[in-house]
């Protein structure tokens, strides 16, 4: 296989807004799919205090190829003024599976 796997990761405040990142993700070809877990409670710095908020985690499944175009879209289309924005490299898997991620993020 050619290109790694990778998993990226956002949240989002709201529950419609994450709904909204997932869906333009698959239907832009950058993620082949996204999972979205139900709310959960971080605790960060924000402007020099400790910020309590409920948020719910993204998790697109992508490609090393399509990481930078789908990172553009997401700070383009993200609410945040700094969103989180990590990826996780795919050690391993169903080797169906990373062939179905790669076919579905294949650049028209």
């Amino acid at each position: 296989m050619t290109n790694e796997i990778v998993i990226a990761q956002t949240t989002s405040d709201n529950e419609d807004q994450a709904k909204a990142l997932a869906r333009g993700a698959v239907e832009s070809k950058l993620a082949a799919g996204v999972h979205i877990d139900a709310p959960i409670t971080a605790f960060y710095w924000w402007k020099g205090k400790v910020e309590t908020a409920h948020e719910w985690r993204i998790s697109y499944m992508t490609t090393t190829d399509r990481l930078p175009a789908l990172e553009a879209w997401l700070h383009e289309k993200h609410p945040y003024d700094v969103p989180q924005w990590i990826t996780l490299p795919v050690t391993g898997g169903s080797e169906a599976y990373l062939s179905w991620v790669v076919a579905e993020t294949a650049r028209d």
